[in-house]
Parts: C-alpha cells; sequence; structure tokens
C-alpha cells in the first residue's frame, strides 16, 4: 500500500469532521452509550444509505433517529408501521378538487428528509413493497406521474427481533436496500445510572429540547458529494471484492451478499474514513463496517442454523480467511 502520508492534502475534510462532531455532542446530551449506533448513523448519513435498526424496544432506537434528525435541522416523518396500513398511508392518494375539476396529488409522509418506519415488519407486503421503488430509485411513480424526493432523503426503520406475532418478515430485495442493519442490546448498569440521572435531571422536558441544530442540510449534501472523493486503493476495492464473494460460495450460506453489497461497504468506508478526517481507506475501516453491511444479506444453511451458528460467526470466519491488504 503507498504511504498514507501522500493522501493526507488532496480533500479538506476539516469542515466535515467539526459538523459530524458537534452533531455527536448534541446527541450525547441526550442518548449514553449506543457509541457504535449513532456512529453507524451518521456514516449512513454522510454514505446517503438507509439504515435497519433491529432492538427490544426502549433502547432508544427511534429516539436516537429523531434527535439526529433535529440536529441536523431537516424534515423528519415519522411512520408506524401496523398491519392495516395501506401503500397510499405512506406515499399519498389522488383526490378529487370539485372546484377545478381534476385529481389533485396529496403527498404522504414518505415526503420528508428522515423518514422513520416504526416496526417496520409489522405491516404487510403489500405495504413494505410501496417502500421499494422510493428507497432504491429516491422517487414515487403514482397515476403516471413522477415525484422526485427532496434531498437528502433516508429511511431509518426499526424492527423488535423478539415479538413475531402479527409481523411480516422482510423479503431479501427489501433487505438489500438497506445499507446498514444495525443490532443493539441493552445499555450496563453504569450507563443506565447515567440515563437515570439524567432524566431526573430534565424535570419532565422533552428531549429534543436539548438539541440544536448544527448543521444545515445543504452543507450535508455538500458532505456526502465530499465523501464520494475519498481515496480507496485498487487493492482495497479488490479485498473488498473477495471478501463478499466468499460469502457466495461459503457452505455455510444459503445465501451471499450482493454486489449491492460491496458497493455498500466501499461507500460506507469513505464515509468511517472522511469522520476520521481522512482522505483515503484503510482496511480497519471496511473490517469494522463489515458485518453491519453483510449481517442482514446472508441466510444460513438450516444445518448451520440448527447448531447455533449466526451470521456474525460466518462474517468472522470470512474475515479471518483473507489477508489483510497492508
Amino acid at each position: 500500500m503507498e504511504n498514507p502520508e501522500m493522501f493526507q492534502q488532496r480533500i479538506d475534510l476539516e469542515s466535515l469532521k467539526e459538523s459530524i462532531g458537534k452533531v455527536k455532542t448534541e446527541i450525547g446530551k441526550v442518548i449514553v452509550g449506543q457509541t457504535k449506533l449513532i456512529d453507524l448513523l451518521l456514516i449512513a448519513l454522510l454514505a446517503d444509505g438507509h439504515v435497519l435498526i433491529e432492538g427490544v424496544p426502549g433502547i432508544a432506537k427511534t429516539l436516537s433517529v429523531k434527535l439526529i434528525s433535529r440536529a441536523v435541522s431537516t424534515g423528519f416523518s415519522r411512520i408506524q408501521f401496523t398491519p392495516d396500513l395501506m401503500p397510499s398511508d405512506i406515499l399519498g392518494t389522488s383526490v378529487f378538487n370539485l372546484s377545478k375539476s381534476s385529481f389533485e396529488f396529496n403527498r404522504g409522509p414518505i415526503f420528508s428528509n428522515f423518514i422513520l418506519v416504526d416496526e417496520i415488519n409489522r405491516a404487510p407486503a403489500k405495504t413494505q413493497s410501496a417502500l421499494f421503488e422510493v428507497m432504491e430509485e429516491r422517487q414515487v411513480s403514482i397515476d403516471g406521474n413522477t415525484y422526485i424526493m427532496e434531498k437528502p432523503f433516508i429511511v431509518f426503520a426499526t424492527q423488535n427481533p423478539l415479538e413475531h406475532e402479527g409481523t411480516y418478515r422482510l423479503p431479501e430485495a427489501q433487505l438489500d436496500r438497506f445499507m446498514f442493519k444495525i443490532n443493539i442490546g441493552y445499555p450496563d448498569v453504569a450507563d443506565e445510572i447515567t440515563i437515570l440521572r439524567k432524566s431526573h435531571e430534565r424535570r419532565g422536558k422533552p428531549e429534543s429540547d436539548e438539541i440544536e441544530a448544527v448543521l444545515d442540510p445543504a452543507i450535508l449534501i455538500q458532505h456526502q458529494n465530499l465523501v464520494k472523493q475519498v481515496h480507496i486503493e485498487e487493492n482495497l476495492q479488490k479485498y473488498i471484492a473477495e471478501l463478499v464473494n466468499r460469502t457466495r460460495n461459503n457452505p455455510s450460506l444459503y445465501l451471499g451478499g450482493s454486489p449491492r453489497a460491496s458497493l455498500y461497504l466501499m461507500n460506507a468506508s469513505k464515509a468511517y474514513a472522511a469522520m476520521q478526517g481522512r482522505d483515503f481507506v484503510t482496511p480497519d475501516d471496511i473490517r469494522f463496517l463489515l458485518n453491519p453491511v453483510l449481517n442482514h444479506r446472508l441466510q444460513l444453511t438450516p444445518e448451520k442454523e440448527m447448531e447455533g451458528f449466526s451470521t456474525n460467526d460466518v462474517i468472522n470466519e470470512i474475515a479471518k480467511s483473507i489477508e489483510v491488504p497492508r
């Protein structure tokens, strides 16, 4: 690998690093612990990727996204998925205007910048599929008309891994549209004590009242364009391709990662490097993001499931089997 010092002055990332630092500081006023969750959410912001967050209720999945949208001062829309939710409840519908004798399109809650889809697996397949086009193409087609989504546009979805009654499993085609799947657990005792103390000191005030807007959406878009310019060497591109390719011929897996997984891994690695003030990707960046990019794209064989294996186990084995570029 070439000397990293050669790349240090190619892109000025000081403003980006400072902006992300301010957002993290604001969120830290409320969210205790969950450092990796916040880092991955901010990486997704910079890489312009959608995120699926999985965890038990009450561990700040929804709150984290709401606070980020407030810190970025951008449009925010929350959609609670339920079994009776219809596609028109998300996308909008055409209504006949008597005074104009014509149909007018009333936009649904999907027309915003940051979309929080709570319990995405609670809605049936027809409603889930309403997200397909808008997540991939950033546009909605209704009644022969196409509506382009305003940038930035990112979907954050949550799901509960424990309660499966009344849920509908997300199809692989939709899972593949998420850049990350972030699995989060309970805080430790020290963090929970801090949560209690902060809640007590807040005296019932809404958490969002503590968050100041520190990043403008237009600046965020500039940062996203800057991330695309971050340098990644050819041997690291090859490393990413080999990692993902190993998932496709692994005896423990029924389904491997798609080419979209490779692209997301590269783009997320660029964003992670930029967050740290580097305009070049390192192998450590790729290894850090390997699990959240791949874990929802892989399917274990029935035999490995019965043996108690997890996709994380297979990802770790694959990572150890490939020599890290130097």
